[in-house]
């Protein structure tokens, strides 16, 4: 039987296409800057090896190309107030980042990129129903000691775990399970802080209780 674990790591890579470097105002030094900051850096390796078992659905370029954990209608993403639903115009400093995509562009690199990345992770949620009769997805991200400029959260308790929580998709016994195992190892948690909700495809949402989420994020100072 295959592990009813599904591993979304969106945030990992820092990838830019070569045919989109030049979407981007920045000099070369200033997007390595962004990119060292916006980065779930070695989020796909650490999930990776914490359930090797796990299918794992790794988002192939960085989320400042498009961002496949924002909805994709602007009217319905939060962070868009900010520069920052799917197509990023603003950088974690608030910095310009690029021009407001034409719709035909942001059109291209949904069907590039987030289309074809939810596609995948739906297939492997489904697979694992049939297989087990349930999945669990666990939303691998990491987050900075400090808020960044962008960040709608600007308190400054940082845990050494955020857990992500959703009142359907996550079981209080879950989050209460994983609590006991990190706190047991000497860390601090917090649950949907500083950063909340974890993935669940919109073909499950609210209506699937066999589809499990919950939301990982490891302060980065900790690696």
């Amino acid at each position: 039987m295959s592990s009813p674990i599904v591993l979304h790591l969106p945030h990992a890579s820092t990838l830019i296409p070569e045919d989109l470097r030049n979407d981007f105002l920045l000099s070369d030094q200033e997007l390595l800057g962004e990119l060292a900051r916006i980065t779930d850096h070695a989020t796909d390796v650490i999930f990776q090896q914490a359930f090797p078992e796990a299918k794992a659905i790794v988002f192939p370029v960085s989320r400042l190309v498009v961002d496949p954990e924002r909805f994709s209608d602007d009217s319905r993403e939060p962070m868009s107030r900010v520069g920052m639903g799917v197509t990023y115009t603003r950088g974690s400093l608030r910095q310009p980042l690029r021009e407001q995509p034409t719709e035909g562009k942001r059109q291209e690199l949904l069907e590039r990129y987030y289309i074809p990345h939810h596609q995948k992770l739906t297939e492997a949620v489904e697979e694992s129903l049939y297989a087990n009769d349930h999945c669990l997805i666990i939303d691998g991200h990491s987050f900075p000691a400090l808020p960044l400029p962008y960040e709608l959260n600007q308190t400054a308790f940082r845990p050494d775990f955020c857990l992500g929580t959703d009142d359907f998709h996550t079981p209080e016994e879950l989050v209460e399970r994983v609590e006991t195992i990190l706190e047991s190892c000497g860390y601090s948690t917090a649950r949907d802080q500083p950063f909340s909700g974890p993935i669940v495809r919109m073909k499950h949402y609210h209506k699937y209780r066999r589809v499990q989420s919950l939301m990982i994020e490891i302060n980065r100072w900790l690696y």
